[in-house]
């Protein structure tokens, strides 16, 4: 097995691939990777992204390419699914937020904010985005690293490769199970207990991804505020600490753990509806979700990864996601980019 680590997508990463060429494939893949880190990076300058956002307040915004259209296209269902909440306009309200600070924002600072968030403000008919008010942003980075997993473990299965998997910060992308068939063992977070896996779980296809508040948060009178901000307040939401999600790929995984931290309390029971492989801890420390049901046992075993949470409860393809969000991945992600 040759097994490729590099930063990227701000987040350590690893490309892992037994077989032939595995080296050259391994070195695509990452290639891949950093492509796209420059392409919709918002911290650098000559970044796409940063080109869009600059052009905000101009009616005639900026003509995309067909990748970042596929992506637009891809934002837009997720927010029209997620009731608003799933909205790549809100990173703006980071601005108002410093988790390393120890003090919450003024409501001052949120409510000049607010009035730039909301994808339904966005013009977007392909090719054309705009940026209608001046000072509205996109960020692309809620989505685009588990899409990221996806293309690189895609570009591996061109290239040949049948066994392997892609880790980008614990966003993981299969590209096939161990020869023979074996799953690869994935360890899953445990918020509480950072660098202890919470349970250990077999992964042998698509992709799994995690969202939680112990990333980055603050505590302030002994309230705990994490970093996933409702788009409609500009405040932490609350009711689920941590959240994995296993899909067909890792950009669905990602999407489902993002909207079921966003709906707080009421995205435990989301979430058992809406993704059949999943796993979530709540504020009160109850684990729930199909993936603890079935693994409550496993943790034991070499992992493939321990940070964030990852896994399918039994090695096969997972079977049925929320709405159209499968197909539109599929589509996005199958297609070469250009």
């Amino acid at each position: 097995m040759h097994s490729l680590s590099f930063r990227g997508m701000g987040s350590p990463c690893e490309v892992r691939i037994v077989g032939p060429d595995a080296e050259a494939i391994a070195r695509e893949a990452k290639a891949e990777v950093l492509r796209l880190e420059t392409k919709f990076s918002r911290y650098r300058d000559d970044s796409l992204t940063t080109r869009i956002n600059r052009s905000a307040g101009d009616t005639e915004g900026v003509v995309v390419d067909e990748e970042t259209a596929r992506l637009l296209d891809y934002a837009a269902a997720s927010f029209a699914q997620s009731d608003g909440l799933f909205d790549i306009t809100s990173g703006i309200l980071r601005r108002a937020w410093n988790f390393k600070s120890g003090t919450l924002p003024s409501e001052k600072a949120l409510d000049a904010l607010l009035p730039l968030v909301g994808f339904e403000k966005v013009r977007w008919e392909a090719p054309r985005i705009v940026l209608p008010l001046a000072g509205m942003e996109l960020d692309f980075g809620g989505y685009v690293k588990e899409y990221a997993a996806d293309r690189a473990a895609e570009i591996c299965r061109a290239r040949g490769a049948r066994h392997g998997l892609v880790d980008l910060g614990g966003d993981l992308a299969v590209v096939g199970p161990h020869p023979g068939g074996a799953p690869w063992r994935v360890g899953i977070r445990d918020p509480e207990r950072p660098g202890r896996a919470l349970v250990t779980l077999p992964l042998g296809w698509g992709g799994v991804a995690s969202s939680g508040d112990y990333e980055r948060s603050l505590v302030v009178d002994g309230v705990r505020y994490g970093h996933i901000l409702d788009p409609r307040t500009g405040w932490p939401v609350r009711g689920l600490r941590a959240v994995s999600v296993v899909a067909s790929h890792c950009l669905v995984a990602g999407t489902l753990t993002t909207i079921a931290m966003l709906r707080g309390e009421a995205g435990a029971a989301w979430l058992e509806a809406n993704a059949e492989h999943c796993l979530y801890v709540t504020e009160a420390g109850r684990v729930g979700g199909s993936l603890a049901q079935s693994s409550r046992a496993a943790g034991t075993g070499p992992r493939a990864s321990s940070r964030g949470g990852r896994a399918t409860n039994s090695g096969r393809k997972p079977a049925a996601e929320s709405g159209s969000l499968a197909a539109t991945a599929s589509a996005r992600v199958a297609k070469p980019a250009r």
